[in-house]
C-alpha cells in the first residue's frame, strides 16, 4: 500500500516506521525544514549539541518512546542525570520533587507533609482516572490536598499551564502527572534534534520518502477510499491512506470534507501555544544548580517557568555557553504572540536577579523566540467522551495526536504511542492486511 503520513513529528516517523517495517510505501510531508515537529531544536554555531525550541526532557517511565530508541539500535545514546527542581514561596525558590525535599520545604507542616503523602500514594497506586475525570482538579485538590497545600503547590502549575482554563482541567490530567513521570530526566546525546535527524536518517535509508518544507495544502477524499492530497505550486498526488499527526485545528483546516460533527468536534477541542525565550548567558545562572524554577504569576514573573538547560546537560556541549529558557503557555491571541524576542527579554530581565543577585543583562549573549499555536490539549471535565476517533469518517484518512493521548500529557513518549497505535488500526483494517 502506498501511505502518506503528514508530519514528521517523533509521532509521525513511528508510524512510518512500522509501516516500513510491514513492506508498505511510505511518504512523510513536512511543513518546516526539518524533522522533530514539536521536539525539533536548533544549533548555534558555536555549539557541539542542539538545543530544543521548546524544552524537553523523557521520564524513566516513558516506555514507548525508550522502547523505539531500542529498536532503532540508539539505547546508549540515552542518558538520565537527576536535576533539580524549585518552587516559590514567600520570595525564595526551595526543591520540592522529592520525598526528602518535600520534609525540609518551609511551607509544609508535618500534618501538610503527611497529607501530602498519603493523597500522591493514592493517585500514583490506588486511584483509577476515569472517576476522577469527572470532577476538576481545582475542586479536588482543595479538598483531598487541602486549601494551603493547594494554594503553595499545585494552583500555581495549573493556572500557569492553563491560563484562564485552570479551574476547568479535570483531575485525571493531574493524576496522569503523577502516575507517570519521574525524578530523573532523560535526554538524548546531541539534543532531540540528533535524535530526529538519526531516526529520519534510518527511514530514508529504509526507503521512505520524507519532503520537508512541503506543507499540505487540502485532503481530498476520493471513490475507493483513496486519498488525494493538494501539495505547492498547484501539485497534487493521491494515496491509499492517509495519517494525519498534526494538532486538530491544522486537520479542520486541511480536511473541510470531514463529516460536520467530526469537524466541529475537532475545533471545539481547546489547546493552550506556547511561548519560549531561549538565551545564551556568558555565566550560570543558578549557582546552587538549580534546573527548572516553577514560577507562579501572582508573583509578578513573565513566564510559566525559567529553566537552566545547562543545568541539566554540560555547558561544554555548548561553547560555555549557559543556556535557559523562559516559557509559558498562553491562549491564541495573547499579546506574547506580537512581541518580539527584545520586548520579551525587557520584560523578564528585570525578575533575572531573584535567581541570581550578580546577574547583569550584559550577561545575554544571544537570544532566539519561539512560538507555536497548538502545544497544550486542555482536558474539560468528561473528556474522554470528546476524544477524536483515530479512523475519521472519511475512508482511508486517520489521525493520530496529542488531543488524543488522554489522559497522558503531551509528549514524545504518548505521540509514539498513539501514532503506533493508529499504524497497528491501519494495518488491520480489510485492505492493509
Amino acid at each position: 500500500m502506498n501511505i502518506a503520513i503528514i508530519g514528521a513529528g517523533i509521532g509521525g516517523m513511528a508510524a512510518a516506521h512500522d509501516f516500513v517495517n510491514a513492506g508498505h510505501k511510505v511518504t512523510i510531508f513536512e511543513a518546516a525544514a526539518a524533522a522533530g515537529g514539536l521536539a525539533a531544536g536548533f544549533k548555534d554555531e558555536k555549539w557541539d549539541w542542539s538545543v530544543e525550541h521548546f524544552y524537553h526532557h523523557w521520564f524513566q517511565k516513558d516506555h514507548d518512546i525508550l522502547g523505539l530508541i531500542d529498536e532503532l539500535g540508539l539505547k546508549d545514546k540515552v542518558f538520565f542525570p537527576l536535576p533539580k527542581t524549585v518552587v516559590y514561596y514567600k520570595g525564595e525558590f526551595y526543591p520540592l520533587d522529592s520525598a526528602r525535599a518535600a520534609l525540609t520545604f518551609p511551607g509544609f507542616s508535618l500534618i501538610d507533609m503527611a497529607r501530602f503523602g498519603f493523597v500522591t500514594v493514592y493517585l500514583r497506586y490506588l486511584a483509577g482516572w476515569k472517576p476522577l475525570e469527572k470532577v476538576t482538579a481545582h475542586e479536588w485538590m482543595r479538598k483531598y490536598y487541602g486549601e494551603k497545600l493547594y494554594r503553595v503547590h499545585f494552583e500555581p502549575l495549573l493556572e500557569g499551564k492553563f491560563g484562564p482554563y485552570y479551574k476547568d482541567v479535570n483531575m485525571a490530567w493531574f493524576w496522569a502527572r503523577f502516575k507517570a513521570r519521574s525524578t530523573r530526566l532523560g535526554t538524548f546525546e546531541g539534543g532531540f534534534q540528533a535524535f530526529s535527524d538519526l531516526f529520519a536518517d534510518d527511514l530514508r535509508r529504509r526507503g521512505v520518502d520524507i519532503r520537508l518544507s512541503t506543507p499540505v495544502e487540502r485532503i481530498e477524499p476520493l471513490a475507493g477510499g483513496k486519498i488525494k492530497l493538494h501539495l505547492p505550486g498547484g501539485n497534487s498526488e493521491v494515496f491509499d491512506r492517509c495519517l494525519v499527526t498534526v494538532g486538530p485545528g491544522l486537520l479542520a483546516r486541511m480536511a473541510p470534507d470531514l463529516p460536520q460533527d467530526y469537524l466541529q468536534g475537532l475545533l471545539n477541542l481547546k489547546s493552550m501555544g506556547a511561548v519560549v525565550l531561549v538565551m545564551a548567558l556568558k555565566h550560570q545562572l543558578s549557582e546552587k544548580g538549580y534546573y527548572w524554577f516553577n514560577l507562579p504569576k501572582s508573583a509578578g514573573y513573565p513566564f510559566l517557568a525559567l529553566v537552566e538547560h545547562t543545568n541539566f546537560v554540560s555547558p561544554e556541549h555548548f561553547g560555555g555557553d549557559h543556556i535557559v529558557y523562559a516559557g509559558d503557555y498562553l491562549e491564541a491571541g495573547h499579546e506574547y504572540f506580537d512581541l518580539t524576542k527584545e520586548e520579551l527579554l525587557e520584560r523578564l530581565l528585570p525578575k533575572m536577579t531573584s535567581f541570581n543577585p550578580k546577574f547583569s543583562p550584559d550577561w545575554v549573549r544571544k537570544t532566539w523566540l519561539f512560538r507555536t499555536a497548538y502545544a497544550q490539549p486542555v482536558p474539560l471535565v468528561n473528556h474522554s467522551q470528546n476524544i477524536p476517533a483515530i479512523e475519521t469518517p472519511l475512508e482511508g484518512l486517520y489521525f493520530a495526536s496529542m488531543s488524543q493521548v488522554y489522559p497522558w500529557d503531551r509528549g514524545t513518549n504518548f505521540a509514539v504511542q498513539i501514532a503506533r497505535k493508529a499504524a497497528s488500526q491501519m494495518m488491520t483494517d480489510g485492505s492493509l492486511k
